[in-house]
């Protein structure tokens, strides 16, 4: 009887232990928001896996912060590139008391988003969004870990004066904070390598028909258009720059083009090999951790790679790393950690400038050849 007293007492002990040990469990949230509906869910997507994979990562490693097991799940919303729906889903994260926040993709909603995560003292890292105005306020609550407009816009155009030789430019662009930024970047440093900009035209981030702005610029002869925007126009522009004869115009843009989509997109437009295309941070083959990363992804995610995934696990790490070493998953604690990040990451080594941009960012040119994007250095 006592044997059976001290077996049902100790099952008692174990019983408790394990309810204990249950409630020890944290779950915290990590925001996520990019365009998840409409021509650019693909770069939304792929943003997506990036932080589903580094919190699964993550919850792997059996994390303790605070003296607590933590769990960490994903608050994915949708602000389908729009600057309204961005700052209404950010207020939403913000109520909701997400820890931290990854985002956005689009310069045009990250940066009004940006002071309402400020206002509610969360922080959030881009992968993404690359327009320089995005730091200027220098929020403590905002950080970016990719090269900015800056880099992107100043190295296509030194590269197409430079290395190709070339004189004259058409610019268009699609009206947004990022095609806005990102070309008058590339305009300036064009000029100031002696380049014309015979012709300057403006189109919207929805539009599909180009032949108007086109033949504008076809008139004006020009070696090469600069298109500030998205693959869902630079695709279907490649295509109508074929049928206007401009095969041998040189097509530039920054990171919003260099896409695998826009392989499709192009529908098999020779115009595609005239590309040359920015992306902040250095290819796959030269990034830290990039190959054997990206071959876990495709494993994962068959087919949805584009650009921006490996930035946004490194983001949702940074955010974590920050937690650990503050010992605390509160955003107003943590928060004080982030400025001194020195964290390896997949993409880079990152560290951040007191402003919050990333500390020696890189930058990597590509081009098409045979339905293939190949970098160039």
């Amino acid at each position: 009887m006592q044997m059976k007293l001290k077996l049902t007492v100790a099952a008692a002990i174990a019983a408790l232990g394990g309810l204990a040990s249950a409630q020890d469990v944290q779950v915290v949230k990590i925001g996520h928001v990019a365009p998840m509906s409409g021509a650019q869910a693909h770069y939304g997507k792929d943003n997506e896996n990036g932080v589903r994979m580094a919190i699964e990562d993550l919850n792997a490693q059996s994390i303790v912060i605070g003296g607590k097991k933590i769990k960490f799940e994903i608050a994915a919303e949708d602000d389908a590139a729009d600057p309204k729906q961005g700052t209404a889903v950010a207020q939403k994260l913000c109520d909701s008391k997400v820890a931290g926040v990854v985002g956005h993709l689009n310069s045009g909603t990250t940066i009004p988003a940006s002071k309402v995560y400020h206002d509610c003292g969360i922080p959030h890292v881009t992968g993404a969004a690359t327009n320089p105005d995005l730091t200027k306020p220098k929020y403590n609550t905002t950080y970016r870990i990719i090269a900015n407009d800056n880099a992107l816009g100043a190295g296509l155009a030194l590269h197409a004066a430079d290395k190709l030789k070339l004189k004259t430019v058409a610019i268009v662009d699609d009206r947004t904070a990022y095609g806005q930024g990102v070309a008058e970047v590339f305009k300036k440093t064009a000029e100031s390598k002696g380049m014309k900009v015979v012709d300057q035209q403006y189109t919207t981030d929805k539009a599909t028909d180009f032949m108007a702005i086109l033949t504008a610029i076809k008139g004006k002869k020009a070696d090469a258009i600069f298109y500030g925007g998205m693959d869902a126009q630079a695709g279907p522009m490649l295509r109508q720059i074929e049928q206007l004869g401009m095969s041998n115009v040189k097509f530039f843009g920054g990171d919003g083009i260099c896409t695998q989509k826009i392989i499709e997109l192009s529908g098999g437009a020779k115009t595609l090999d005239n590309v040359v295309c920015a992306e902040g941070g250095a290819s796959l083959a030269k990034m830290p951790g990039g190959l054997a990363w990206k071959k876990r992804y495709d494993a994962k995610y068959p087919n949805q790679f584009q650009i921006y995934s490996p930035f946004t696990y490194d983001a949702t790490f940074v955010l974590v790393d920050a937690m650990k070493r503050a010992n605390s998953v509160d955003p107003k604690v943590y928060i004080k950690e982030l400025p001194k990040t020195n964290f390896k990451g997949v993409t880079a080594n990152i560290a951040f400038e007191p402003n919050g941009e990333i500390k020696n960012p890189a930058m990597t040119l590509y081009t098409y050849k045979d339905g293939k994007k190949i970098a160039l250095d």
